[in-house]
């Protein structure tokens, strides 16, 4: 396979990992922390499914508040609530459990718990108002800040399958294990360069210091609750990094 063609199987591979849109079949898939760097350029297919919804939204009269609930919905729709899920799920067994063992346990049940919900609650509404706010203050602006923060918020993900080791002996965590520091690094340069490119280069900084600043916080967090990463740490990360986002924005 030449590199043009792996680097494509390793984007086709973060498409297929991050979201519900149909990205084709995969004879012979490259491992997943292969596909670590492509994580941004999932979001911005993410991304720009809202954006566009937001945009159609506003264009025909659609209040902001309510055409942000359907760019978040959008969103939603396009990930199969992956992230959420992890969010809820992290929630759950940090809140609830009693010791490293039970933590896991919780996390893996599919059923949401009071934290879990909460959770839920407060990453929706956070994400929800942010976005609503700053499509009645600028449309053109809130249609480039959905785009822009699903790349960034997906690019710290690569560092945590770099740097920390899996909770779990099986999973996405374990699996995914085994990433480059150079891939990572791409990841993180690529969403740079979109928020720069989509924000300019101060707002950039901002957005991606914040989110920096959330994400390794949560990193340790969850080494102390469960001694490493998983499939839910790492969507509980996104949704951390997004809100992060849209918290640098709101001044």
């Amino acid at each position: 396979m030449t590199p043009a063609r792996a680097r494509l199987a390793e984007v086709q591979l973060a498409v297929m990992l991050l979201t519900r849109l149909p990205a084709g079949r995969m004879a012979k898939a490259p491992p997943i922390g292969a596909a670590a760097w492509a994580f941004p350029v999932a979001g911005a297919l993410v991304g720009g499914i809202s954006a566009v919804v937001l945009w159609a939204a506003l264009a025909v009269g659609v209040a902001p508040a309510l055409a942000a609930g359907l760019a978040l919905a959008a969103g939603l729709l396009a990930t199969g609530g992956l992230h959420e899920d992890g969010l809820a799920d992290c929630a759950d067994g940090f809140g609830g459990g009693r010791d490293r063992a039970r933590k896991l346990e919780i996390m893996r049940d599919s059923r949401i718990g009071s934290y879990g919900g909460l959770a839920l609650i407060l990453s929706l509404g956070l994400r929800w108002q942010g976005a609503a706010l700053l499509a009645a203050h600028s449309p053109k602006l809130a249609v480039i800040v959905l785009i822009a923060l699903a790349i960034s918020s997906r690019a710290g993900m690569a560092f945590a399958l770099l740097w920390m080791p899996a909770a779990r002996a099986d999973g996405m965590g374990k699996s995914a294990a085994g990433t480059s520091l150079i891939r990572a690094l791409v990841g993180l340069v690529l969403a740079a360069v979109a928020l720069g490119a989509l924000l300019g280069p101060q707002t950039a900084g901002l957005i991606l210091g914040a989110q920096i600043v959330v994400q390794f916080a949560f990193a340790r967090i969850a080494l102390r609750q469960i001694g490493g990463q998983s499939g839910d740490v790492l969507g509980a990360m996104q949704q951390l990094a997004e809100i992060a986002g849209w918290l640098a924005l709101a001044r």
